[in-house]
């Protein structure tokens, strides 16, 4: 995971390590790819909605890692960078193996945060706000409102995954990663305006499609009782 706290001998920072890496320290490489390799696997599982593909996107960053070192920009945060070849080897996991559509986002995640993308589908100074779990979210909830939380999870979760990649991507690394405009945009290659006008229709979609599986929800509940 990320280095935390002050750097030091004992602690070298991202930057450091990046630095020893491009001149061929294999120690360096390997202390800073175990660093981010829990969350880059965790990211995989979010965006690919599958353990053993995101395993092996997670193996492939690595590995890419590995031979594009040496072109590092030391200008970056290794974050940013390691994050977009993790984008995009879940895009190739995801393509090759039709998951794009179809894949299930409701996997465990060990220390992950806590209000994750149901309390943050939306936020009221971002573009298409309005957030989809602002009320759960910064308080301490009752046994009832767990429970309220817990289902209102879940219905995030169930229409992300009907979402298409680009659109599951941005609102995981927005919302979910809780990533700024400009590291999101770094990442996808795109320019900032780019980002929020696709998370706008993302959070859109994302809306709409919880609005459906609600109504469906209810439907079916109706058809059983009549």
């Amino acid at each position: 995971m990320a280095s935390t706290g002050p750097s030091g001998p004992d602690n070298p920072s991202d930057a450091s390590l990046a630095r020893a890496a491009r001149t061929g320290d294999f120690a360096a490489l390997s202390t800073l790819l175990e660093r981010h390799q829990t969350r880059v696997f965790r990211m995989c599982v979010r965006v690919t909605g599958d353990e053993e593909a995101a395993l092996e996107a997670t193996q492939d960053t690595m590995v890419r890692a590995v031979r594009a070192i040496k072109t590092f920009d030391e200008r970056a945060q290794f974050t940013t960078w390691i994050t977009r070849i993790a984008i995009n080897a879940c895009y190739s996991r995801a393509r090759s193996e039709k998951l794009r559509r179809h894949a299930s986002l409701d996997a465990p995640m060990r220390g992950g945060r806590s209000s994750d993308l149901a309390a943050g589908a939306g936020s009221a100074s971002d573009p298409g706000g309005g957030s989809l779990g602002s009320s759960l979210a910064n308080r301490e909830p009752g046994s009832q409102e767990r429970v309220e939380e817990q289902e209102a999870r879940a219905r995030v979760l169930d229409a992300l995954s009907t979402l298409d990649f680009e659109a599951r991507t941005i609102l995981i690394l927005r919302d979910g990663r809780d990533l700024d405009y400009d590291q999101i945009a770094a990442i996808l290659g795109v320019a900032v305006g780019t980002v929020k006008s696709r998370l706008f229709r993302a959070r859109q979609a994302l809306r709409e499609a919880i609005e459906g599986n609600d109504g469906a929800g209810r439907n079916e509940s109706s058809t059983r009782n009549g």
